[in-house]
C-alpha cells in the first residue's frame, strides 16, 4: 500500500504542469484584478507579444473592465512626446535647442536669468528653475490651470536653484514650457503637433491629449482607497491635472507599443533624432551624481548590462511604467488606474524575464 501510494504521489507530480513566464508575471500583478481599480500589463519580444493580460475596473461606476485597449492618463510619460515635437522643429531649423527661454518669453522677471537657460536644459531637467508655483497659485486655481497658467509663475523667479546644465532636477513647469514653445514656433496647439507627427504616423487612432477638462469620457478613472472606499484621483481632483505638457497623452498599452515599434523603425523620426534622445545628455560642467538623462528619458544599465531606457508615469490615480530594453528587443509597459509601485514591479517583471532566457 505505501509503494502504491508514492507511486500515486509522483505521479501526480510528473503530470503537474510546471511554472511559465506568463504564470509569473501574471502573479505579480494578479493583487489588481476583482471589482477594483487596475491596469493593464504587456511585454513584447521585439514584434511577439510574450505577455498581456488586464486586472480590475476602468471605471468603478460603470463597472467597465480594463482591457488592453483602455485610455489611461500616461502621467509624465507624455513627456516624451512633447519631447519629440521640439526635437523634430529643431531637425527642421524652426527652432535652435540652443536658444535662451528668453527668445520666446521675453516677460520673465528677470531677464538675465532667462538668456542663461536654453531649450536643451529643459528637456533635460537641468534648468535649475525653481518650482514655484504653490507660492503664487493656490490649489484650487491649479485645479483648472492649463499650461499657460502653470509657467506663469516660473517668469517670477529672480535666482535659479543651480547654473543650468550643473545639476538634475526633475522639473513638470519645464514641459508646460515646452509645450508652449511648441505653439509659438508653429503656430498651432501642440496637441495637435503631437497627434499628426506621432499619433497618426504610428497608428494610434484612440490616444488623445488633455486639452482643460477633456477628455472625461472614453478612458479610465483613476482611484485612491481610502478607509471608507475609493475615491477619484483625476481631473477635478488632483492640482496640475490640467496642465498637459507634462502629463497630459492618454493612451493604453496596445498603443504604447505601436509608439515604440515606431521609434524602432524610425517611421515616426529619424535615426539622429532618435539616437540623441536615448543617449546620455553630458554637460561639461556637471557637478551632481553621474548624469543618466537622455532628452526626457531616463537611461539606466540592467543587472546583466543591458542599456535600459524607461519613464515612469505618476498623475492623480494614475501610475505607469515604460520600459525599452532595444538591445534585446524587449519593452515593459504597465499602465494602473490605482497607485502601484512601479520599481518594485519592474524589478520582479525583470527578474522573471531573466529567469526564462528573455533577455539571452
Amino acid at each position: 500500500m505505501r509503494k502504491l501510494l508514492v507511486l500515486f504521489i509522483v505521479t501526480l507530480m510528473g503530470c503537474s504542469k510546471q511554472p511559465s513566464f506568463e504564470q509569473d508575471v501574471d502573479s505579480i500583478f494578479s493583487y489588481l484584478d476583482g471589482n477594483r481599480p487596475g491596469g493593464a500589463v504587456m511585454i513584447l519580444k521585439n514584434d511577439s507579444v510574450v505577455f498581456r493580460n488586464s486586472y480590475g475596473l476602468a471605471d468603478l461606476s460603470s463597472q467597465e473592465e480594463i482591457t488592453s485597449k483602455t485610455l489611461f492618463n500616461t502621467g509624465s510619460i507624455s513627456k516624451t512626446f512633447v519631447a519629440y515635437v521640439v526635437l523634430a522643429l529643431a531637425q527642421e531649423g524652426k527652432l535652435s535647442l540652443n536658444d535662451s527661454i528668453a527668445k520666446y518669453f521675453p516677460d520673465f522677471k528677470n531677464p538675465e536669468l532667462a538668456k542663461k537657460v536654453r531649450i536643451h536644459h529643459l528637456l533635460t531637467h537641468t534648468s535649475g528653475l525653481p518650482d514655484n508655483r504653490w507660492q503664487h497659485l493656490d490649489s484650487v486655481f491649479l485645479l483648472t490651470a492649463k499650461d499657460a497658467e502653470n509657467w506663469n509663475p516660473i517668469k517670477l523667479n529672480d535666482s535659479l536653484n543651480f547654473e543650468p546644465g550643473t545639476r538634475f532636477e526633475y522639473s513638470n513647469p519645464a514641459f508646460n514650457g515646452l509645450a508652449l514653445i511648441i505653439e509659438k514656433v508653429t503656430g498651432n496647439k501642440w496637441q495637435d503637433e503631437v497627434k499628426n507627427r506621432i499619433f497618426i504616423p504610428a497608428g494610434m487612432n484612440t490616444s488623445t491629449i488633455t486639452d482643460g477638462p477633456y477628455p472625461t469620457t472614453g478612458v479610465a478613472h483613476a482611484y485612491l482607497q481610502t478607509a471608507t472606499g475609493y475615491i477619484e484621483k483625476d481631473y477635478g481632483e488632483e492640482p496640475t491635472f490640467a496642465a498637459a505638457g507634462n502629463g497630459g497623452v492618454w493612451s493604453s498599452v496596445d498603443e504604447l507599443a505601436l509608439y515604440e515599434k515606431a521609434l524602432r523603425d524610425r517611421t515616426i523620426l529619424n535615426e539622429e533624432i532618435i539616437t540623441a534622445s536615448r543617449t546620455i545628455k553630458e554637460y561639461p560642467n556637471w557637478q551632481d551624481a553621474p548624469a543618466f538623462m537622455g532628452t526626457s528619458w531616463f537611461i539606466a544599465q540592467t543587472d546583466d548590462g543591458y542599456k535600459m531606457i524607461y519613464h515612469t508615469g505618476t498623475q492623480g490615480g494614475f501610475y505607469g511604467d515604460y520600459v525599452s530594453i532595444p538591445e534585446k528587443g524587449i519593452l515593459y509597459l504597465m499602465l494602473c488606474n490605482t497607485p502601484t509601485p512601479q520599481e518594485e514591479k519592474r524589478t520582479a517583471v525583470l527578474a522573471a524575464l531573466k529567469k526564462y532566457n528573455w533577455l539571452d
